[in-house]
């Protein structure tokens, strides 16, 4: 009975070793500055880090990305086989609005769930060191979104992507690297609009993306309630996750779901966590709501703003913790919102409303929902857009 999955195993390792060392071997084909970038090894507190939280550098990660917070978050397996967050990264800047990518040029940097494989790699990158995020996926082509090159990358400069400090990129490549080189074949990228809380929830309830998010939230649930990377696939234009189609039957991301099941014990999980949520998210639905577009062109983390006021002399962020690496000079922050029509919770004190043409456009792309119910059946329903007023 182990014979069939020691060859498994040992196939798979035999698979990662080759792409790790791919993966030198580009590096090494580049300059030696490349090779010493892309080869760079963990620093020793790295080390003891991933030691005290019951990791391995070799184990595999998961990264979650939340646009609003301007956060990254490297997560690892441990020694239980649940995965723990090993250490969060402030992002230095990533460009348009909240909402996922639609088309090449419109700034979006991508909101979905992404597989990272050893080639998407970049160790000769303009922007210091990236990986590609792959857009589109399946998801993304269901609805004829179009953009390439989108990445994770350093050098603090976003067009579309999500740009952290050298030194950050640094961490997270080698990160990946020595996790590639312990035997993972891809890790995943969940890429958020915020943390996925029902308060956040229900400030953005009136944004045409709400049906899109929704769906995301599925995903971040079963992380949430099972610290185990979800399986992602894509049926009737919409996110599954952790689900098992029935033998013979496979997913398409344009075609019906085909009949499935999902782990009872997640899916009985995962819904009492929805209905907490969604009870939550009614009772703050009488407060204020966020901006549908901003027009700040993007974020950047409070700890990079701070450091660019110190650097241009301001007073007030003399004490503000220092920044994670170095900042270029031609880093473009965003832009400055007026804060009069933006509460304390970071909502205008009325619900703004997007263009009609641009409440149309959203509209047209939404997925519909997919509820688990507590025996791990599948339903779907579609989830409402709110009605957009032209301004």
């Amino acid at each position: 009975m182990s014979r069939p999955l020691t060859i498994v195993s040992s196939r798979v390792r035999m698979a990662a070793l080759a792409a790790t060392a791919a993966l030198a071997l580009a590096a090494c084909n580049q300059t030696d500055s490349v090779a010493r970038k892309a080869n760079k090894p963990l620093s020793p507190q790295m080390v003891a880090l991933i030691s005290e939280k019951g990791m391995t550098p070799a184990t595999p990660i998961m990264v979650r990305i939340f646009k609003e917070e301007a956060e990254l978050e490297v997560w690892k397996e441990t020694s239980s086989g649940r995965y723990a967050l090993l250490k969060t990264y402030p992002i230095c800047r990533w460009s348009g609005e909240l909402g996922p990518k639609v088309r090449t040029g419109d700034r979006q940097a991508p909101e979905g769930f992404y597989a990272i494989s050893p080639g998407q790699m970049n160790p000769n990158s303009s922007y210091y060191l990236s990986f590609n995020l792959g857009f589109p996926n399946a998801f993304d082509k269901a609805y004829g979104r179009t953009g390439d090159f989108l990445m994770v990358h350093g050098d603090c400069s976003s067009a579309g992507c999500y740009a952290m400090t050298d030194e950050q990129i640094s961490e997270i490549f080698s990160l990946a690297r020595e996790s590639f080189a312990g035997g993972q074949r891809d890790f995943q990228v969940q890429a958020y609009p915020f943390r996925m809380t029902p308060k956040n929830m229900a400030r953005h309830r009136n944004n045409p993306n709400m049906a899109f998010w929704r769906n995301l939230k599925q995903g971040y649930d079963h992380f949430e309630v099972s610290r185990q990377v979800p399986k992602v696939n894509v049926c009737e234009r919409r996110y599954v996750f952790d689900a098992q189609a029935v033998p013979g039957a496979r997913f398409d991301a344009e075609a019906a779901c085909p009949p499935y099941q999902v782990d009872p014990s997640v899916a009985q999980a995962v819904a009492a966590k929805t209905r907490s949520d969604d009870a939550q998210i009614a009772a703050l639905s009488s407060g204020p709501t966020a901006p549908v577009r901003t027009n700040a062109d993007g974020g950047m983390h409070p700890v990079f703003l701070a450091e660019i006021k110190r650097r241009e002399g301001g007073s007030e962020s003399a004490f503000a913790p220092q920044a994670p690496g170095t900042i270029p000079e031609t880093t473009r922050p965003p832009r400055i919102v007026d804060d009069k029509s933006v509460a304390d919770v970071g909502g205008p004190e009325k619900p703004v409303a997007a263009p009609a043409s641009t409440g149309a456009q959203m509209a047209a792309q939404q997925p519909p929902v997919a509820t688990t119910t507590a025996d791990g059946a599948v339903t779907t329903s579609t989830v409402p857009l709110p009605a957009v007023a032209p301004r």
